[in-house]
């Protein structure tokens, strides 16, 4: 495990499937934060860099929970020492940098390399992803996203968070990522991208709002909405499809998990849905259901829970985003190396610094 801030919940959620992984070091550049989280979580060992783990002849899989201008480098250098590696968002800085990603897994010798998109697992979503594949759903119309959460000038005290060139962006990035995961997750990806973006909540580099429309693929319309500047801290996702509206519940930071609202057109389709439903089969949720389903996925030889073509996706959104509200045109996806933001997303005027 390397980074003692998010990866302490990691930890936490391997510890929740001892018999599937044991965490046997942790790593921070901080080294009494590594101590600290060594002796909380009984961890043998403690250490300051990921080069170490990576030398560690009993360790498997190595998880990256550092800041993400460090992720693509250390990604590289866990595969290179011949263990999977799982990273946190965003993954990489670029759709150049993932696709190296892909190359490499694929040269790999059936090492994985795993995004973390934890959101994807919690019950209510898997439940609409179940009438999804039993096709209970029906054509999709519209889906809204919201993303209202607050962040002040104690989150910005950590330098890293404030500027693009360590942050590599700012709220659509690092914190909408998984809402927008979430809509990719139920509705396939999106062929048209249309945003504007703005700094108004603190006096940062990176944005912190941003009003997002998107046309499906399937033709389907979604319209996100992101703010770092909301009092009362809400995540919603809303689904509207031929046969039924499935709505989240509104938990900040647990909108995935139950409850969901499901509503049928008619009392019939109603009762399919319901009585679908009782044949849901929960499996643990959040990290813990992502870290399962990736142990699950080796055992048996197939696709991970999430994978780098996810990551891809989410970083193709992010990468139309930032280039459409910079030159306030609408962008067409897939975005390939013909792109001008192919190498980076970063604006023009970061770029040139």
């Amino acid at each position: 495990m390397a980074g003692c801030g998010i990866g302490k919940e990691h930890i936490r959620r391997f510890q929740q499937l001892p018999d599937q992984f044991e965490v046997r070091a942790v790593c921070d550049v901080d080294e009494d934060k590594a101590k600290a989280a060594a002796k909380e979580f009984s961890i043998p060992v403690a250490c300051t860099g990921v080069e170490q783990l990576c030398a560690m002849e009993e360790i498997d899989l190595i998880d990256l929970c550092t800041p993400p201008f460090l992720h693509f480098d250390q990604i590289k250098a866990v595969i290179a020492s011949g263990k999977h590696a799982f990273c946190e968002k965003p993954l990489a800085s670029s759709i150049a940098e993932v696709d190296e990603l892909i190359a490499l897994e694929a040269s790999a010798g059936g090492l994985r390399v795993m995004p973390i998109f934890q959101y994807r697992f919690g019950h209510g979503l898997q439940k609409l992803r179940y009438l999804v594949d039993l096709g209970l759903t029906g054509k999709a119309f519209l889906a809204t996203a919201e993303t209202a959460w607050h962040r002040g000038s104690d989150y910005y005290s950590v330098p890293w968070r404030r500027n693009w060139a360590t942050a590599r962006g700012g709220c659509v990035l690092g914190h909408a990522i998984h809402a927008h995961d979430v809509l990719f997750y139920i509705l396939g990806g999106a062929r048209n991208v249309y945003a504007r973006t703005a700094t108004l909540v603190n006096p940062i580099e990176v944005e912190d709002c941003a009003s997002i429309s998107l046309e499906m693929q399937s033709g389907a319309l979604a319209s996100l909405s992101v703010t770092l500047g909301s009092v009362e801290e809400i995540s919603r996702h809303r689904f509207c499809f031929g046969n039924l509206v499935a709505e989240s519940n509104t938990a900040p930071y647990d909108n995935t998990a139950d409850p969901w609202k499901f509503i049928g057109a008619t009392p019939a389709v109603q009762k399919e849905i319901d009585d679908a439903l009782r044949l849901f089969i929960p499996k643990p949720e959040g990290f813990a259901g992502q870290f399962t389903r990736f142990y699950d996925a080796l055992e048996n030889g197939s696709e991970a829970p999430v994978t780098l073509a996810d990551a891809r996706a989410s970083l193709e959104l992010v990468t139309a985003v930032y280039y459409s509200a910079e030159q306030g045109l609408s962008v067409d996806l897939p975005i390939n190396r013909d792109h001008p933001r192919y190498g980076s997303w970063l604006p023009a005027n970061v770029r040139a610094k």
